[in-house]
């Protein structure tokens, strides 16, 4: 069907590829291997190691210029094999095509007005790449000989994709061509670039993926080189950085979670044409149909002819959209940034507020989030700050004291204070904390704005300044969120105010309407990702539609954890290797849905504002 496969291998200068030993990039990589897996550094030394990784890197790549395969022409090419080829293999294309959006990049556009709600999309199971068609594919025999890529789907993934696309005569290559040959992602930033994330929340898991790429890179490098059941890999003779690169990528892009025919697990797959979707705020509108077992999903909004269709990623903030999918989204009604609160465990309270905090299914230290919108904290950290303001009368109350157990319920409720007083200390907390957080900045949101407004400054960089700017707009917010309300709380102090009381007649204000809201903090279906990351994340179910099972899929940046218990009986290789490109795996796992999943936009360019 449609054009064949143009598939070449790249030439170095002149247009022939150098000559270099074998022996010479195996020693590179083992350095590598050997500086991947070395003990963390010391705090303040995490820069200096990426810059060591990166030389490496770099020497590594030089070596191998011109050995990847790349197709030829532009990426638009072939995105009219991608839509025959879905249709003749059963996807729905009647609705859209694929069109370019200037600075938002490729997207899905509207051939005919389409209803919210309406069904307008759906990608049958044969057309997907998944764990399982991975394992019945040539990279079966040596998935089922290593446990790294037993344990972790989006390696397997990423391997997939790598080995199809070295295949001509790939069922997937309409797909594959169609796919970008580069990214936004901070795998594919300049060091200068990454330099301009120093500072940001995100540099910390940027540093770290690049690290654990460099290290699966070259683990897997020796597996393709030592392994007998690699030995019939047509990338085995062809494996560069840059590709491990690109498709880690393009896995970490797209991936998502789909459930097995028969509904019993969860895999990771990618999902063609669906994945062309942009992203904008809004809510989950794809899911999994077992009965006709393919993906669906259905229009966000109304779309008039012409109008790009966009779906919604998941409630991620701007430091995960750049991460793992490499674009600032300027509205995200769910920007927030981390913040770690504990309690000190040589305070002479401790044992009382970490009981006290138990009892609402609360750690004692844990990460939280402020929110970029009213109210920037949510009830489970509003919770913690109490407990962690109050006096010892105060967590003897709530411990041994009347309907004790009915006041733990109430602790994340804005409408039940403890007292004035804790009110106040807690808001005077959140108010002091934010503006020292601030401080930790090297330039203000003024500088930054000015900053934005050079015209050249590149892409990523942009990215990196505008990540700095909301960071501090979140905590400029929210500290100025505490002041009004330690001053509110003053007031009602000094005026004597009545203190809310709970009881029995209260109990809606409770429940919120949701059955579970009476039980601990710990096991209501919290919406933050990063919010107390001790707590382990809702078992996933399946919903019906009628007589149907369908899987809510919820665009998730970080693909399906490692399983650590798993990797401990690998060889030592494969323990250095056990990070993998996953960077923090289970972030995004918040939402109230069934299935995780992950996408981003789809072309390195800035969505709306700013999008890939």
């Amino acid at each position: 069907m449609g054009k064949k496969s143009r598939v070449k291998t790249q030439k170095s200068g002149s247009g022939a590829s150098a000559v270099v030993s074998p022996k010479e990039t195996m020693n590179l990589i083992s350095e590598l291997l050997q500086k991947c897996s070395s003990a963390a550094p010391s705090a303040g030394k995490e820069w200096e190691e990426y810059v060591q990784i990166r030389g490496l890197v770099e020497k590594i790549c030089k070596k191998q210029k011109g050995m990847s395969i790349v197709f030829e022409g532009s990426r638009e090419d072939y995105f009219p094999d991608l839509m025959s080829w879905a249709q003749e293999n059963g996807a729905s294309c009647d609705s859209f095509t694929v069109a370019n959006f200037g600075t938002e990049g490729y997207g899905l556009r509207a051939t005919r007005d389409i209803k919210a709600e309406e069904l307008f999309l759906w990608i049958p199971r044969k057309m997907l790449m998944t764990v399982e068609s991975a394992q019945n594919s040539v990279l079966g025999p040596l998935y089922s000989q290593d446990r790294i890529l037993q344990a972790m789907g989006n390696v397997t993934l990423a391997f997939h994709l790598l080995c199809e696309r070295a295949n001509p005569s790939s069922f997937w290559q309409p797909y594959i061509r169609s796919l970008p040959q580069e990214y936004d992602t901070p795998l594919f930033y300049q060091q200068d670039e990454v330099q301009v994330l120093l500072g940001t929340q995100a540099v910390q898991d940027v540093l770290s993926q690049y690290k654990n790429t460099a290290r699966q890179y070259a683990y897997f490098y020796k597996l393709l080189q030592t392994h007998p059941a690699a030995s019939k890999l047509l990338l085995k003779d062809s494996f560069t950085f840059e590709d491990y690169r690109w498709a880690v990528s393009s896995v970490m892009t797209r991936q998502n979670q789909i459930p097995t025919e028969d509904g019993s697990r969860i895999i990771l797959a990618l999902i063609p044409v669906w994945d062309m979707c942009n992203h904008t705020n809004g809510l989950i509108t794809t899911g999994y149909n077992l009965e006709d077992d393919r993906c669906e999903c259905v229009a966000l909004q109304d779309y008039k002819e012409n109008e790009q269709i966009y779906i919604f990623y998941g409630t991620r903030s701007n430091a995960e959209f750049v991460i793992h999918s490499g674009f600032f989204f300027q509205d995200n009604a769910h920007d927030r940034v981390k913040i770690k609160l504990g309690v000190s465990k040589s305070e002479r309270l401790y044992a009382m507020k970490a009981e006290v905090l138990a009892r609402a299914g609360i750690p004692a230290s844990c990460i939280f989030a402020l929110h970029c919108n009213e109210p920037p904290i949510s009830a489970q950290l509003l919770a913690f700050l109490r407990v962690f303001c109050m006096t010892e009368e105060e967590l003897k109350d709530y411990l041994f004291g009347d309907r004790a157990i009915n006041k733990i319920f109430t602790l994340g409720k804005s409408e039940f204070p403890v007292s004035w007083e804790n009110e106040i200390k807690l808001w005077t907390f959140l108010e002091t904390r934010a503006a020292l957080l601030l401080k930790t900045y090297k330039t203000t949101s003024q500088e930054d704005r000015s900053i934005l407004e050079k015209p050249d400054l590149s892409l990523h960089s942009r990215m990196a300044i505008q990540l700095h700017l909301a960071e501090k707009q979140i905590l400029e917010k929210a500290s100025a969120s505490g002041r009004a309300k330690r001053l509110h709380f003053e007031k009602k102090l000094e005026e004597g105010a009545p203190l809310p009381v709970y009881e029995e007649s209260d109990s809606a204000l409770l429940e919120n309407t949701d059955a579970d809201a009476k039980r601990p903090l710990i096991l209501r279906k919290l919406e933050e990702v990063e919010e107390g990351q001790e707590i382990q994340a809702e078992e996933h179910s399946h919903i019906l539609n009628g007589e149907k099972a369908v899987y809510v899929m919820d665009m998730e940046a970080n693909g399906e954890p490692v399983q650590e218990e798993t990797q401990e009986k690998v060889s030592k290789d494969a323990n250095s290797a056990s990070d993998s490109i996953r960077s923090s795996t289970q972030k995004g796992q918040r939402e109230v849905v069934d299935l995780s999943a992950s996408r981003t936009e789809d072309n390195p360019k800035e969505n709306k504002a700013e999008k890939i």
